[in-house]
């Protein structure tokens, strides 16, 4: 099984990726053993003194003015844990929690904690063990971290609280610890808090997300370039010297991914023949400048995420010369706003993907193609259904795309007045990722069809690969009126796996 080490100057998406969702062991490098031990005893030493340490020696947010006697510290850490344990609302993914246990991991190895490095090998050890602490789908403003989903990781960690073993079957955590020959852990100064103050949550769904996004908008590309082909559109709107005059890199990527996919047509260029068409409609003929604005989108979330995968989130921080200071690095903002960006473009990627299959149905636009698509329209209402949930979905979209970012609620009695919101940006846009799924695997749905409907002109190499690939998928093609939603849901299938890009590209090369 693949390893990840985790050292003290962060990790990689990659590495977020195969613990998440590969279930990759995690080990501690010799560094972080070291930088760990290193804080751990500047935290002690100011343990010992009689002078006030947020978060060592004092309580915490509006209730720090209070210095805490050394017999109820460790009470202290456990009641912070248990207080802040109080999310409600559906479990979260298995996949997001491990990405959440894991980025907490990397802050604490960074040695900016002053967490002992037992406790970050326990975390390591409840991660190899398959064990997932069950999370709550509300309970984090996104500032001073992600804090009731930590708090209830922290609580497994302590032996509390219930989780899910790697059997999937819920039970209560020191009970899988157990099992596992795991020892709770018995919190000390400051390492109650330093588990729950980051933006572990809202970082792993963004790295996931882009990870989608990354195939998804490939798959776009192609379900682009397949209506365009079944439309008869041109191709010339594609070539590299008009999108090289507006050189942004998205757009110029999305334009080649298409211009591969259609290489060989014999459907492209009939745009003058029947009924002569000057231009495209914009949903065709503008594809990559809106795939593309979303492209370098995508590029600029990666630059925020890899910024934070290699940052030490946490309140206070021990600093390389021994001090211990308060700061404001938990404030989720940076990646809030990358999180409701990211959920704007894809709701206009889904809008336009939208446009297309609707003019693929509609008989007065389709240039030839039977209404609906269907087999024996009148008697076959063909594909008009699938297009209504298509705008469901994309309607949806719509909704998710309002910025949670913009929104602030204050807490702690004013203490921490202004919040990012950046868990809740995080979860729409897993939603709004889904919905995206589904809304390019029904245009490949349309687009294939019609495709296939243009009896006498050969698709292009690319696509007739696509088909080929989507049938075998269970990806059914045109034919009488059926149970439509099997034939949806293996489309999705094919595009949520990845797929549709794994059949183009032994034709196209490796797509940008």
């Amino acid at each position: 099984m693949h390893t990840v080490v985790v050292g003290t100057t962060g990790v990689t998406a990659s590495d977020v990726l195969a613990v998440a969702r590969g279930g990759a062991r995690v080990e501690l490098s010799d560094e972080a053993v070291s930088a760990l031990a290193a804080a751990r005893e500047i935290v002690e030493a100011l343990a010992a003194k009689p002078e006030p340490v947020y978060g060592v020696s004092t309580g915490f947010g509006a209730l720090a003015t209070r210095h805490i006697s050394p017999e109820l510290r460790a009470q202290l850490q456990r009641n912070i844990v248990r207080s802040h344990a109080a999310g409600m609302g559906p479990h979260v993914e298995r996949e997001v929690v491990r990405a959440l246990m894991f980025l907490r991991l990397k802050t604490v190895c960074s040695g900016h904690t002053g967490v002992r490095p037992s406790v970050a090998q326990t975390m390591a050890d409840i991660l190899n063990a398959g064990i997932t602490p069950v999370v709550h789908e509300f309970g984090s403003l996104g500032c001073s971290g992600d804090l009731a989903p930590l708090s209830h990781c922290a609580l497994t960690l302590m032996g509390e609280g219930d989780a899910e073993g790697p059997d999937g079957t819920i039970r209560p955590a020191g009970e899988l610890l157990a099992a596992h020959g795991i020892e709770p852990v018995e919190l000390r100064e400051k390492e109650g808090l330093a588990l729950l103050n980051g933006t572990d949550g809202m970082l792993g769904m963004l790295v996931m997300a882009l990870a989608d996004l990354d195939t998804l908008y490939k798959s776009a590309d192609i379900t682009a370039a397949l209506s365009l082909e079944a439309l008869l559109g041109t191709d010339r709107v594609l070539a590299p010297e008009l999108h090289a005059i507006r050189p942004h890199p998205g757009q110029g990527a999305s334009a080649a991914n298409m211009l591969a996919v259609l290489k060989g047509s014999e459907l492209t260029g009939h745009h003058q023949d029947d009924a002569p068409r000057v231009q495209d409609a914009y949903s065709v003929r503008c594809a990559p400048q809106v795939a593309g604005a979303g492209r370098d989108t995508m590029t600029h979330a990666r630059l925020v995420a890899d910024r934070e995968l290699a940052s030490a989130v946490d309140n206070p921080v021990v600093l390389p010369d021994g001090r211990v200071e308060s700061n404001g690095n938990f404030h989720g903002a940076p990646v809030a706003y990358v999180l409701d960006f990211l959920a704007i473009a894809a709701a206009d990627l889904g809008s336009i993907t939208e446009r297309r299959t609707d003019r693929l149905l509609d008989k007065n636009r389709s240039h030839g193609l039977p209404p609906f698509l269907a087999d024996d329209a009148g008697v076959d209402s063909g594909l008009m259904i699938a297009q209504y949930t298509q705008a469901a979905l994309v309607s949806e979209m719509k909704r998710l795309a309002v910025p949670a970012s913009a929104d602030s609620i204050p807490s702690s009695a004013m203490q921490e007045d202004h919040v990012s919101m950046g868990w809740s940006a995080a979860r729409k846009l897993r939603t709004a990722v889904d919905n995206l799924t589904r809304i390019v695997a029904i245009e490949l749905y349309a687009a294939t069809r019609a495709i296939e409907l243009r009896v006498g002109l050969t698709p292009a190499p690319a696509s007739q690969a696509a088909i080929a690939a989507a049938r075998a998928a269970g990806v059914a093609g045109p034919g009488p009126d059926r149970f439509l939603s099997p034939d949806l849901a293996a489309a999705d299938a094919f595009v949520r796996g990845g797929h549709l890009v794994e059949a183009v590209e032994p034709v196209t090369g490796p797509l940008a």
